[in-house]
């Protein structure tokens, strides 16, 4: 028979306890700050609160209800709600029902609708079809909100989500940090209200999307994925962790009962923009960023899906630069050819060593060379000294023009850096 201990059970028992509470956490952090929440006094007429009365907020675009009755002092709470348009509903009996739609709520709204009720029948209503204020009075930090318009249609270079939090006002770029090798190309430091670029807490639909190592963003989907964004600083709220500096709140669509999508690409071209006044050519980048979203239901009322796709292609002449690396002539120490007016401006090799006395025919004779050179030469990968890739101005320098950095003109660049004294004893 398989035996447990009690120390052994008490500890699995700990064990699931706390992941069953982390669990809950998680998913009550998320709900507290990807969601909007509404709230106010159901009064009739004189003032007098009105006890039990039926509150309904419903999804406009996928038909869910969320329920609550007034309390005994006829105030009503409706929290978690996800963000979009809605439609309230109040029924008492003995009062003529209240409707208003209208109603767009937004990421980590907290407003406050009261509503006065009037004495009739059940069967007559009272429709009110105007937007409530959306003044935020429960809380005292500053939020700003990017619609989906303004998503949509604000340039984006490179379609980074992150611009938009610019484009709001008291923010702006931050040093490079602990940015770049070390995080996701699209991380990016930004100062909000004087706080450190490091400041910034950034959400995903309500779950934690900062790097914990340089406190910068993860990766955010791109625009057409994106419902909204919010920037929330100057004494934020302490619910959404340690960072001071701002909040920035990003909400991803969702599916409703209505089927919708869209295709999309966005093509950047040197050919149909105007030249730099600077540049004696347009430039070259040919970037052909596209995809497609879908949304819809599975089943009604139930149960949606939302999907995206996106994908980038760039396309771009390499910047020209020049690069000389060492051929077989000058590692042994012939720098004749090199340094003559064949290859440029003549150059006359001094002995350090010797007074600065210059070099017989600028050849450096062997016993001068380190040793460690001729070891160096040994390393060099096929192809670096000779061959089919050699390009240049005379037969003995190699001599080439091209963009991106390869592993030869890296290796070229280093042992150009050693200097000549490189070459010699010391």
């Amino acid at each position: 028979m398989f035996h447990i201990s009690r120390s052994a059970l008490s500890a699995v028992r700990v064990l699931g306890a706390t992941s069953l509470f982390l669990a809950f956490y998680s998913t009550a952090f998320a709900q507290t700050t990807s969601v909007a929440q509404i709230g106010g006094t159901i009064t009739d007429a004189t003032g007098a609160a009105i006890v039990n009365a039926q509150v309904t907020m419903t999804e406009v675009d996928r038909h869910q209800v969320h329920p609550t009755v007034s309390s005994q002092t006829g105030v009503y709470t409706l929290p978690n709600l996800p963000v979009g348009p809605y439609v309230l509903e109040v029924k008492a009996p003995g009062f003529k029902d209240y409707v208003q739609t209208g109603l767009e709520l937004v990421v980590n709204n907290n407003i406050q609708i009261n509503v006065t009720m009037q004495v009739g029948s059940s069967s007559e209503r009272i429709e009110v079809n105007a937007a409530a204020s959306m003044v935020e009075t429960k809380e005292n930090s500053i939020s700003s909100l990017v619609d989906q318009q303004r998503i949509n249609e604000l340039p984006l270079n490179g379609r980074q989500l992150t611009q938009l939090i610019i484009t709001l006002g008291g923010a702006s770029y931050g040093d490079a940090g602990d940015t770049g090798s070390k995080t996701f190309y699209s991380s990016t430091r930004i100062s909000v209200a004087g706080g450190q670029g490091n400041g910034t807490a950034y959400l995903l639909d309500g779950g934690d999307n900062t790097d914990p190592m340089s406190n910068v963003n993860l990766p955010i989907p791109f625009p057409d994925a994106v419902k909204e964004l919010s920037v929330e600083t100057s004494a934020v709220s302490s619910k959404f962790g340690i960072h001071p500096g701002a909040t920035v709140n990003v909400v991803t669509k969702s599916g409703d009962n209505g089927f919708h999508g869209n295709l999309f690409e966005y093509l950047r071209n040197g050919n149909v923009n105007a030249r730099n006044f600077f540049a004696p050519t347009h430039d070259t980048l040919k970037r052909n960023t596209f995809g497609a979203t879908a949304g819809g239901r599975i089943i009604k009322d139930k149960l949606f899906f939302f999907g995206g796709w996106q994908s980038q292609r760039n396309r771009q002449l390499p910047t020209a630069s020049t690069t000389f690396v060492p051929n077989n002539a000058m590692l042994t120490g012939d720098f004749s050819v090199a340094a003559s007016a064949a290859c440029g401006k003549a150059i006359t090799l001094l002995n350090p060593l010797a007074g600065n006395q210059p070099f017989a025919g600028n050849i450096i004779p062997a016993s001068l060379l380190n040793p460690v050179s001729g070891e160096d030469r040994q390393q060099l990968p096929a192809g670096f000294l000779g061959g089919p890739m050699r390009q240049g101005r005379s037969p003995d320098s190699n001599h080439r023009r091209r963009g991106p950095v390869h592993r030869e003109d890296r290796l070229g660049a280093e042992f150009e850096a050693h200097d000549l004294r490189a070459l010699l004893h010391r």
